[in-house]
């Protein structure tokens, strides 16, 4: 008995001295304990790390909410003051005594001077850089961090000085930092300062992992073949043990002799059976979970995990018959892009959390967008937004953080920048929703176009270009072609501004003409270029954004509270000089929110469609913008309190894989199926024109089929010869699930009528179901309610005795206060109709 129980020990022993033991660096977060104060003050306050000085100047009412009425234009003194956080913190033994320890500043907002005990460790001048400094001769046990923040007007002024002439946009161009804080058409003067990134103190003894890249060399239909690229700092001088995981299982092992001069170390590795990763709209973005290990014996030295997908994505831009294509191929598959343009979230970026970018990217999934760009006036985002866009399927066309201007071209703001680049793209390049790098936002358009070389001597012109050139054409290409597998890069988008000849037949496209050139919203059907990669409409945001900013339920438009939140300078003028055109334009200001989002969402879908229509010479549909930084009037599709407008709601409809789009042209109605799918589509096509009443006219069915990732004219109508009444009737076309509306008169000239609108609401376990009938059309129902919660749709055509079902979710137990708001009651039939139209034959 004593002999088993002996072995049975001795079996446990070995057993446990085969675990493996960590001796990972370790890493905490120096996030508590700040206080900050104006240079010029005495008075220490508490401040939030991450975070910026207007968020703690608010926190302690030193400043009024800058989002509120007027309230940004008396925040304006912040960012000409210079600004100093400080913190105590302890080091613990084991902390202490390792070999290695580091400070890791994440992004410091912007020219910031940093002292550990009192020693000057480290001077900043790029918010858009991390810092990675040894700490290890400053250290102690107790611990004293400053940080000083100076002012950019300095840096500013000391940037135009180096010029014997004036850049465009001649302040933020010399500033590394978000541009859309200086302003922009839709956001407002914030020029933050302060931490705005994480703080982290990381130790360890022997060896620590600093990147992983995992390059993928080839993929078919059996096997994965991978290189990971491993990148770490070791002072060991033995044989090391790499291993490759992947979804739990070690699929491969090797052993390398490092000493201090390794630096880098690749394994092969490869995926039997490949899963690919696809957009979300046509496959699963299926990731696979990898990680890697460095082991000494059984210990183990460091572990860095990453999801990795495995796919191919390619820009395609080939010469061919009318210009040159472009567009995107996900694993050799032509893909249609169908999206919009991503802002930040918030000008003051710590109040952007996790859930906000869960929501956010749930409802770009939601509206079926299967991309976004991340515009280049903004900032490279948290990983946490890139995470989200691997694991939902969603593309990035991610800029470089260069928008509308011209930018200097001495050796330290390149240096600068080039380090910017490098960081950036390392820091992104395993994230499989990445498609494209481009280099800047209508950089090369405004040189081009907006006389931004007027006073320059022709010597100037070059030396502005040539520094453009040396920038877009050099140094970020190179970066992306250097340090990435192959993921595509553009010099500017657009490639060509409106007015040049070539705008519609190759490259992206900024199509303005619509807003800025007052172009009627016919124009998008009229001139589709090959991809579009902003246009927009403006709109008001909901009502409940509008008493936030007013901070009052009355409201008037007119107010400098609410007027400083439309940064547009002709903005209220152009929403009601188009609302004259196609909609009644109501005196009620709350009315006339419902009017302008019912404007944006018929503009902006009228483009989508033809867009979508013109497949495949057209391949990507993206307005301009998804989201706001603030609350106000904006080309936003979602409004800063996270509610959806009517154009994100239409969007919805018209970004659906399979839809049927209507158009006349030369007096004929065509009708198309558009297919996003893979695979062919079968089903009945069935057409029909019914009055206001539910009358029909005429109508026809047939079965039909589309082919894959297509847009295929199916039928073709001639109204001449109908005795159409057109502002009295509409043209229905339904495909499977897919069913669109076409009207032959402009909004404002549909004769709608009158009728009540009966409701049935019933309670479910996450809000309500609400059932809704008229017996005749009613246009562009709209419901709201104060209750704080979502509506299943909304802004859509309740066509005449049929019943629509919606789902409205809410955390409320209780609801009654539900309003309903259509076009028809700002357009009125001039008498009832009393018996049906004639048939149509």
């Amino acid at each position: 008995m004593i002999k088993h129980s002996f072995v049975l020990l001795l079996l446990l022993s070995l057993c446990f001295s085969c675990e493996p033991t960590y001796h990972s660096p370790r890493t905490t977060f120096i996030d508590s304990d700040w206080s900050f104060k104006s240079l010029a003050d005495n008075t220490w306050r508490e401040a939030s790390v991450p975070g910026d000085v207007y968020s703690d100047l608010f926190s302690h009412n030193l400043i009024a909410n800058p989002y509120v009425a007027e309230n940004e234009l008396n925040v304006q003194w912040v960012a000409e003051n210079d600004w100093e956080y400080k913190t105590n913190f302890r080091v613990d033994d084991s902390t202490f005594t390792k070999k290695n320890i580091h400070l890791n500043f994440e992004g410091l907002d912007t020219f910031a001077s940093v002292f550990l005990n009192d020693s000057l460790i480290l001077q900043t001048n790029n918010a858009f850089r991390s810092y990675d400094i040894d700490v290890k001769p400053f250290i102690k046990k107790e611990n004293k961090l400053h940080i000083v923040f100076n002012s950019t007007h300095y840096f500013e002024e000391e940037g135009k000085n180096k010029l014997n002439y004036k850049l465009p946009e001649g302040e933020r161009i010399f500033i590394r930092k978000p541009q859309f804080q200086y302003g922009w058409d839709w956001a407002p003067k914030l020029k933050t300062s302060g931490i705005w990134k994480p703080i982290s103190l990381t130790s360890w003894n022997d060896l620590k992992i600093n990147d992983v890249f995992l390059v993928q060399n080839s993929i078919e239909e059996s096997l994965a073949k991978l290189t990971a690229q491993v990148e770490f700092t070791t002072s060991l001088n033995e044989e090391l043990t790499f291993e490759i995981v992947v979804n739990d299982d070690v699929v491969a092992k090797s052993k390398v002799q490092v000493d201090s001069s390794t630096t880098k170390y690749e394994v092969p590795f490869e995926i039997e059976d490949p899963q690919l990763w696809w957009p979300h709209n046509i496959g699963e973005p299926y990731l696979y979970d990898v990680g890697v290990r460095i082991k000494k014996g059984w210990s183990i030295l460091d572990y860095k995990g990453l999801s990795k997908g495995l796919r191919t994505i390619e820009l395609v831009t080939e010469k061919d018959s009318v210009g040159e294509s472009f567009y995107f191929k996900v694993n050799d598959v032509p893909v249609y892009v169908k999206g919009s343009n991503y802002v930040p979230q918030n000008s003051l970026q710590n109040k952007v959390a996790d859930t906000d970018y869960e929501k956010l990217l749930n409802d770009v999934v939601d509206a079926n967008m299967n991309m976004i760009r991340v515009w280049g006036g903004g900032i490279y985002e948290e990983d946490t937004f890139y995470d989200l866009c691997d694991q939902n399927g969603i593309l990035v066309w991610q800029d470089f953080m260069f928008a509308c201007a011209m930018y200097p071209g001495d050796k330290e703001f390149m240096d600068n920048v080039t380090q910017e680049a490098i960081e950036q793209v390392t820091r992104l390049r395993n994230h499989t929703s990445i498609a494209l790098w481009c280099g800047n936002n209508e950089n090369s358009e405004g040189w081009e176009n907006w006389h931004w070389k007027d006073g320059l001597s022709k010597a100037q012109q070059a030396e502005v270009w040539n520094n453009y050139i040396k920038l877009f054409n050099n140094i970020l290409p190179n970066t992306v072609r250097d340090l990435t597998d192959n993921t595509s890069y553009w010099e500017t988008s657009p490639k060509f501004g409106r007015g040049n000849p070539n705008y519609n037949t190759e490259g992206d496209t900024h199509d303005w003409f619509v807003w800025h050139d007052a172009y009627p919203f016919e124009h998008f059907e009229e001139k589709v270029p090959r991809f579009m990669s902003e246009f927009g409409f403006q709109s008001f945001p909901t009502y409940e954004t509008i008493k936030y900013i007013s901070q009052n339920d009355s409201v008037k438009m007119d107010s400098l509270r609410f007027s400083l939140h439309q940064k547009h300078t002709r903005g209220a003028e152009l929403i009601n000089e188009y609302m004259k055109r196609d909609f009644p334009v109501p005196s009620n200001f709350e009315d006339y929110v419902y009017m302008s989002q019912v404007l944006q969402a018929y503009g902006i879908t009228k483009g989508a469609e033809a867009h979508r229509r013109a497949k495949p010479y057209n391949m990507g549909s993206m307005y301009w913008q998804l989201n706001d930084c603030w609350p106000s009037v904006s080309w936003s599709s979602i409004d800063f309190l996270g509610n959806w407008k009517a154009l994100h709601y239409q969007a919805k409809k018209a970004y659906k894989n399979v839809i049927t789009s209507s158009i006349i042209q030369n007096d004929t109605l065509k009708t198309y199926i558009i297919n996003d799918e893979m695979k062919e589509q079968r089903g009945s096509l069935s057409l029909r024109i019914i009055d206001f009443k539910g009358n029909e006219l005429w109508s026809v069915c047939d079965t039909t089929n589309v082919q894959p990732l297509s847009s295929e004219l199916k039928y073709a109508l001639d109204i001449k010869s109908l005795k159409l009444k057109k502002n009295e009737v509409v043209f229905e076309a339904s495909f499977n699930n897919s069913v669109s509306y076409f009207y032959f008169s402009r909004p404002k000239d549909l004769m709608l009528h009158t009728s009540e609108i009966e409701q049935t609401i019933t309670k479910t376990e996450t809000g309500f179901i609400i059932e809704l009938q008229s017996e005749t059309l009613q246009k562009d129902v709209f419901l709201y309610t104060d209750t704080k919660g979502h509506f299943s749709d909304n802004y859509f055509d309740l066509m005449p005795n049929e019943r629509k079902v919606i789902e409205f979710q809410t955390r409320n137990w209780e609801w009654n206060d539900l309003n309903i708001k259509t076009l028809n009651q700002f357009v009125k039939a001039k008498k009832e109709i009393t018996k049906p139209s004639e048939a149509i034959q």
